[in-house]
């Protein structure tokens, strides 16, 4: 079949099938699970059995497959459940394989997606149906109770395509993820013993370090960019402009950008034309005064001032602790930040010191990306440079939502713009600077295609993602490998769950 009339014909079957599902579904709710008319006890009463029958089959088949997880997860062997299991489930099994293989055999991968898509809605709206005939009540039901049970699952059924994809596509992958990370290389049950092979790997924590080190300077360093992006460009004449550009490195794949930034950092020969900008304004340094002053002198007074913001900011938070009580979960983040903000004022002082006592190599080309732990900056910057857009465009229509009254009392009482950007603009968009830092922190978690097309985690660059595309895919060690994604998981996990709370809170 031609490509774009397969690409047509699931576009008109997929759109067709939500709108005939959704047409179709009202129907069956309306006139067979829900009918709107009295329903005797003697009617009730035999479909109200079968239903509890149906429900009951569903409620064993998921409760031994729980019992058989558990027993598995504490090294229990669980074949006499498995088989259970299995025999339970063979007819829903029977029909999914000829249903498959009928459709693949006629129209190839599509049509056999979209025939296990159906009959899976077709097996829950049965499910739907039965359910629908445990909830007769002993006497019966009158049409009003019918109509308002109908009116109450009506939402769960136009939820059921996104549920069941949603399920398929990412409840499903998590849990075989889950298990497959407690199984060897042969497919035998080892329990934990991948986890313990995993953290004694130098490369594994080299990752979490690394991805610690990220985490720390990426969404601090792209939400203040941002920050401050979205404040200037608000009070020029061409900020739409230069919002434009700055917003332009979104559009860019994270392979493109790297490709780019690859090129930045590009090293040839002494006696060759330096193609790599970094290099080329590197070699214009050669140890006299001004290149005292642009590299050390400069670098310095930034770092001071870098060092002083954060002691200052790690004050006002100790400060907060001792005299503001708004609860136990603010109460822990700020003591995490003072905590943050401490180690990260210690690491710049040292880094000032060893700036103060480096001897620097002028004149002569770097191989920027195999300098230990520098090279992990010089990755990060890619990262910064294409966040700064997101974190701009959100935090600009922040601060064109901050009240004009308050902006032009604070002027009133003879405040600064500093003042009044610090202490009347950031309080009040303070949500939206964590919902910011939060999501360029979900992607700083999951970041791969950077390390993989700049460095490929050689150079003591590793990060997660790419330990666990490295163990599935080159050391085809599915165990170790899923492990490692459970850790990611693990780590995304409580920064989705604070979005997801400050997103209802701030719509309540």
């Amino acid at each position: 079949m031609n490509p774009a009339v397969q690409a047509a014909l699931v576009i008109v079957l997929g759109v067709g099938g939500c709108i005939g599902y959704f047409f179709l579904s009202n129907i069956f709710l309306d006139k067979v699970v829900f009918p709107a008319r009295n329903v005797s006890a003697e009617f009730a009463r035999p479909r109200r059995l079968i239903g509890q029958i149906v429900l009951g089959y569903v409620g064993i088949i998921v409760a031994l497959s729980l019992v058989a997880f558990l027993l598995g997860l504490f090294g229990q062997s669980p074949e006499m459940l498995t088989k259970l299991i299995s025999w339970f489930v063979l007819p829903l099994t029977w029909l999914f394989q000829t249903i498959s293989t009928t459709f693949g055999s006629i129209g190839g991968l599509t049509l056999r997606v979209v025939a296990v898509s159906l009959l899976t809605l077709g097996l829950l709206s049965l499910l739907g149906l039965f359910a629908g005939y445990a909830t007769y009540g002993r006497n019966g039901m009158t049409a009003g109770e019918a109509i308002n049970r109908a009116n109450m699952a009506r939402p769960w059924l136009f939820l059921m395509p996104a549920i069941v994809l949603l399920g398929l596509y990412l409840a499903y992958p998590v849990f075989a993820t889950a298990w497959y990370s407690l199984l060897g290389k042969s497919g035998e049950f080892v329990g934990l013993a991948n986890y313990t092979q995993m953290a004694s790997e130098a490369k594994f924590w080299e990752a979490i370090t690394n991805n610690m080190l990220w985490l720390v300077v990426v969404p601090a360093a792209a939400t203040a960019f941002g920050l401050l992006a979205a404040q200037l460009t608000d009070r020029i004449g061409w900020g739409n402009l230069a919002k434009s550009l700055i917003f332009m490195p979104m559009a860019i794949s994270f392979v493109g950008a790297s490709v780019i930034w690859k090129l930045i950092y590009d090293t040839r020969p002494v006696d060759t034309a330096q193609i790599g900008l970094l290099n080329a304004l590197w070699l214009k340094f050669e140890g006299g005064f001004w290149s005292i002053f642009f590299v050390k002198v400069i670098p310095g007074i930034l770092l001071v001032a870098v060092v002083g913001l954060l002691l200052w900011g790690a004050y006002a938070l100790i400060r907060q602790l001792t005299k503001v009580r708004d609860g136990l979960g603010f109460t822990l983040l700020r003591g995490i930040l003072v905590i943050i903000a401490l180690a990260l004022a210690f690491v710049l002082a040292r880094w000032l010191l060893g700036l103060t006592q480096a001897q620097l190599p002028y004149g002569q080309p770097q191989t920027w990306l195999t300098i230990p732990f520098w090279n992990s900056f010089f990755l990060m910057a890619v990262l910064i440079w294409i966040q700064t857009g997101f974190a701009m465009v959100i935090l600009s229509a922040a601060l064109r939502g901050v009240p004009e009254e308050t902006i032009e009392a604070a002027i009133l009482d003879g405040a600064n713009p500093f003042q009044i950007f610090f202490k009347i603009k950031v309080p009040q968009i303070m949500g939206t600077i964590v919902v910011v830092w939060t999501t360029i922190t979900i992607v700083v978690l999951k970041v791969f295609d950077i390390v993989l097309a700049m460095t490929n985690g050689q150079w003591e660059t590793q990060v997660l993602a790419n330990y666990m595309y490295d163990k599935l895919f080159r050391a085809f060690d599915v165990g170790v490998g899923s492990a490692s994604a459970m850790v990611i998981m693990a780590l995304v996990t409580p920064i989705l769950v604070w979005n997801v709370y400050n997103a209802r809170k701030e719509m309540r």
